[in-house]
């Protein structure tokens, strides 16, 4: 049972939702992001990517900025600055993900130069036994644990739920935490480190809105405390047939934020997917949606800048030549959308809404998604927790809806445009469900 500060956060971060619909992004902001910096000191990388003392040809490397390949012998040199925190890789598939000592994914290096200004990296991978074209992966967005309370209740729920479900398997699999690893507290990310190696997959991080230095006065500084535990912020990795992008896409602007995409880390990725053939599957993280239909089912004639991605054109420009996808968290909720030449996935949060009960405000369950690789084929699942893989709706009588007396409701929440709902009455089809938008009975009587 939610105890009363439950409901008070529960009411507050709700109110703070509805109450960011009417802020704006500053114009300043959307047309120039950056002021002008001092040019930061040169620094030369050097390295070689290997695996068994045989160096890897063809790896691309990058610090965020440029991006350079290696040699017939894995070697690489990568101009860079002092102002790139790291060199990392996109780690190639058919290679195992390096790991820190936790679980979570070890695929960069920091740029620590001489003084001569050059850094030496290595980068030492191991091959997977029988490859990985066959794959899977856990989506688990919003954890977003603010005490030791909610992290015993995510380790004690989420954790084994998903545990269970990676042993399993019958293929590699690795899981990405979706952002909101924590609620605003930091000095807890140990303990996400720690849900991490019991789950016993390796994990990639997705900043969110929660996992930020709200103490600094600038978007890079941020996302200070995150890097120092999992690296950067944005990056790719291949899995198979599959090229896998993770996105920072919450820009702070000292006092608040909203769903952005600068365009350092734009371009980056423009030189990122050159490098892929037209028609490859591309699956993009990111923990702000770049579009979900909440402001419509509210009656608004746009998207709240908090909860959306104001360039998101930019974006769906780039992917636009790929079979892409786009998995997100951020609203509680569970959304599948193919408006713009992708089909974006919006998960529900592990937390639901907020460690409070059972299920995210639309009904969804508390949980996390899961998906299936076999070549270039993409299935998915959403895996409510404590509950077995075909717990996939919730049926209300006749009655539940006061605005619709007469009707039956199913909260299918993982349903997308292409499926079609049926409904029996003793074994005997009846006949097609008609969709529309209302709001789930038991999300009215626990969260109103």
């Amino acid at each position: 049972m939610a105890s009363s500060s439950d409901f008070s956060r529960r009411r507050f971060l709700k109110q703070a939702a509805l109450a960011g619909a009417a802020l704006a992004v500053p114009s300043s902001l959307t047309a120039a992001p950056f002021r002008t910096r001092p040019q930061a000191d040169p620094v030369r990388v050097q390295g070689r990517v290997q695996s068994g003392g045989r160096g890897l040809q063809g790896v691309r490397v990058t610090d965020g900025v440029r991006i350079v390949q290696t040699d017939a012998d894995g070697r690489f040199t990568l101009p860079s600055t002092m102002r790139q925190p790291f060199a990392y890789l996109t780690l190639p598939a058919g290679y195992a993900v390096p790991q820190n000592d936790p679980g979570t994914a070890r695929f960069y290096q920091p740029i620590a130069p001489d003084a001569n200004g050059t850094a030496t990296v290595q980068f030492d991978l191991q091959p997977v036994d029988g490859g990985d074209e066959q794959h899977a992966f856990f989506a688990l967005a919003d954890p977003q644990t603010e005490d030791m309370t909610e992290i015993e209740r995510f380790h004690q729920q989420t954790v084994p739920d998903v545990r269970s479900h990676v042993q399993a398997l019958d293929r590699p699999a690795f899981g990405v935490g979706c952002g909101d690893i924590m609620f605003d507290d930091l000095a807890l990310y140990p303990e996400y480190e720690r849900a991490v190696q019991m789950m016993g997959v390796p994990f990639f991080q997705v900043v969110g809105n929660h996992d930020l230095d709200f103490e600094s006065p600038t978007d890079p500084g941020s996302t200070r405390t995150f890097r120092e535990y999992f690296g950067p912020t944005y990056y790719s990795f291949d899995r198979g047939a599959v090229h896998y992008v993770v996105l920072d896409d919450v820009f702070w602007r000292g006092d608040s934020y909203f769903g952005y995409l600068d365009d350092v880390q734009l371009d980056w990725l423009m030189k990122d997917l050159s490098y892929l053939d037209d028609g490859q599957p591309v699956v993009v993280f990111t923990h702000i949606p770049p579009l979900s239909t909440r402001y419509r089912r509210a009656g608004e004639s746009q998207p709240a800048p908090s909860v959306s991605v104001s360039n998101r054109a930019r974006l769906y420009e780039l992917l636009d030549p790929f079979d892409a996808h786009v998995i997100s968290g951020h609203t509680h909720e569970s959304e599948h959308l193919y408006e713009n030449g992708l089909h974006e996935h919006i998960i529900g949060a592990a937390c639901g809404a907020w460690w409070s009960g059972p299920i995210c405000y639309d009904g969804t369950p508390k949980g996390y998604a899961v998906y299936e690789v076999d070549g270039t084929d993409i299935r998915w699942r959403y895996q409510s927790t404590g509950h077995d893989a075909d717990h996939q709706m919730r049926l209300y009588p006749a009655g539940s809806d006061p605005s619709a007396p007469d009707e039956m409701i199913a909260n299918v929440w993982d349903a997308d445009d292409e499926w079609t709902i049926v409904w029996y009455e003793d074994g005997v089809r009846k006949g097609t469900m008609a969709r529309r938008t209302g709001t789930d009975p038991l999300s009215e009587e626990l969260h109103r």
